[in-house]
C-alpha cells in the first residue's frame, strides 16, 4: 500500500515520520538540512504550541522548533 506524502506541519503530537523530500529553497533550504532534515531522516513532532506555531520536533535526537511556514516545505510519510 502506497503512503501519502503530507507537510511535516500536518504531522500530530506523538507521532513519527520520515523526510521523503524538501520543498524549500535558498537559505531556509541550507538550514533545515543542516539541521538533519534529509530524505530518510525520522522526525517526531513533541508539542505544539497553542496558537500552534511554532512546533517541537525530535530530529536526530535534537529538539528542534520550527515554524509552521517552514514545516509546509518539508514532505514525510507516517513510519
Amino acid at each position: 500500500m502506497k503512503q501519502d506524502k503530507i507537510p511535516l506541519s500536518s504531522v500530530p503530537e506523538g507521532r513519527y515520520a520520515r523526510v521523503v523530500d524538501l520543498f524549500a529553497t535558498g537559505t531556509i533550504r541550507r538550514r533545515l538540512q543542516d539541521i538533519g532534515l534529509i530524505t530518510g531522516t525520522r522526525v517526531r513532532c513533541l508539542q505544539k504550541s497553542p496558537s500552534g506555531d511554532p512546533v517541537a520536533y525530535d530530529i536526530r535526537g535534537a529538539v528542534i522548533a520550527l515554524r509552521a511556514e517552514d514545516s509546509r516545505k518539508i514532505l514525510v510519510q507516517y513510519c
